[in-house]
């Protein structure tokens, strides 16, 4: 395989505004990251061939496909935990690629990732607590109180240990968390996995709040028809490669595009 480097595989993804300070899209919003030509391996396992990615500020994008077709391996590596054998990482026009993954966060990217992570020693009003911060532009639209209101279920456990939890209200906790450190950009992978059905709706709710309040999106879940309803665009990913980004609404009006893609 010819492995692209950043540079040559920038041609490929749509162009930033020269002559600025800020990583613009072309239509004029900053781009939070931009992924270009990734090519990721675990071991000898070649994941990601040449994935370009890219997100702007107050965007929500559904990130889809079939189990093992790399969407969290895509994640991963754009956060900092996996490194790319070719390609690269930007936030917010810095070259990232590899991390450290605390400095990214502090870029405002903040990540629920599908194992939660929760500390489940500490109780919940000390989980969020520990995460509280200003953003980026030193906004602090996301506190404690907001945070209760908008998941009541953690206020009436607020001194429980996040391990004694249930699964639901772990995840609304680690979303909870995330929300403390006042993000430009939320990742949310798998969030209603293994949920039932009432905490489904919950955190369906939660996310449409999340997107309307203008943190930009970036939603991964198996349920087509939700990500396409609350998300501005979605990109596919199959066996590594992207095989549509468009408008959501593309997805949704084109059955034929689910079932070969998306179907079980």
């Amino acid at each position: 395989m010819s492995e692209m480097t950043m540079d040559s595989a920038r041609a490929a993804t749509p162009p930033l505004v020269a002559g600025t300070d800020t990583a613009v899209a072309e239509d004029g919003r900053e781009l939070l990251i931009e992924a270009i030509g990734l090519h990721t391996y675990y071991g000898a396992s070649h994941i990601l061939h040449g994935v370009n990615f890219h997100i702007r500020k107050g965007e929500a994008l559904g990130l889809m496909g079939r189990n093992g077709m790399g969407k969290t391996t895509l994640i991963r590596t754009m956060l900092g935990f996996v490194n790319p054998r070719a390609g690269g990482v930007l936030v917010r026009g810095q070259r990232m690629t590899g991390g450290p993954t605390y400095k990214i966060a502090r870029l405002g990217i903040a990540y629920v990732p599908e194992g939660r992570g929760i500390f489940p020693n500490l109780s919940v009003r000390e989980n969020l607590n520990m995460a509280a911060r200003a953003g980026v532009e030193g906004q602090r639209d996301w506190t404690f109180d907001r945070v209760m209101h908008t998941f009541p279920r953690l206020a009436e456990r607020i001194n429980n240990g996040g391990g004694q939890l249930s699964g639901g209200e772990q995840q609304m906790l680690t979303i909870g968390r995330a929300l403390m450190t006042n993000p430009d950009l939320l990742i949310l992978d798998e969030a209603t996995e293994g949920l039932a059905p009432l905490i489904v709706r919950e955190i369906w709710r939660v996310i449409r709040e999340i997107r309307d309040s203008g943190i930009a999106t970036v939603v991964v879940d198996k349920n087509h028809a939700a990500v396409t309803a609350i998300t501005d665009r979605s990109m596919i990913l199959v066996k590594g490669q992207v095989v549509f980004d468009g408008p959501s609404e593309e997805v949704r009006n084109n059955p034929e595009l689910i079932q070969k893609h998306l179907g079980v």
